[in-house]
């Protein structure tokens, strides 16, 4: 039995560790844009989930990647400081839908002028064509692992999902 991968699974891994460090970055620099505007990066991705129309917490959940209880966490601070409200959902009697307020609006509307900024001068020292390879590249490895699925001990690692300490 060898301990080494194939070339492929070697380079699926260096992406997948610089995925993680992009996202602890974005993470950071989104809660910085969030700030001023009294959010976080957790909370805006619910505050944008919920922009266009409104949604179950179980869909954002599934949108996001997301286990539902970190969602549900964090929609009922919403809903409690007047963000977001809960409202009835004609599709399913139990699973309220998460519906955007009017300080909800406010508060994305700030940040998205500040992430405006911050993407487009992020954005102008990358080159465009390489970004849109990456974003394919990605779009292309969310699609096979979502048809994959998680692996063979998924009960015990989705239990660990969104889980801290």
């Amino acid at each position: 039995m060898t301990n080494s991968r194939s070339p492929e699974g070697d380079a699926w891994s260096a992406l997948v560790v610089r995925v993680f460090q992009l996202n602890g970055l974005l993470t950071a620099h989104g809660d910085a844009l969030a700030a001023p505007a009294g959010q976080s990066s957790a909370r805006w991705q619910l505050l944008a989930a919920i922009e266009d129309h409104p949604r179950s917490v179980a869909e954002i959940a599934r949108m996001l990647g997301l286990a539902r209880q970190s969602v549900q966490r964090v929609a009922d601070l919403l809903a409690e400081e007047g963000l977001a409200r809960y409202e009835d959902n004609p599709a399913h009697l139990r699973a309220k839908l998460l519906q955007l307020e009017p300080r909800g609006r406010a508060a994305l509307a700030q940040i998205a002028a500040a992430q405006r900024t911050w993407a487009d001068r992020i954005g102008k020292r990358l080159d465009v064509k390489k970004m849109r390879t990456a974003t394919a590249v990605l779009d292309e490895a969310l699609e096979l692992m979502r048809a994959d699925g998680l692996p063979d001990d998924q009960e015990s690692r989705g239990k660990r999902v969104g889980k801290r300490g």
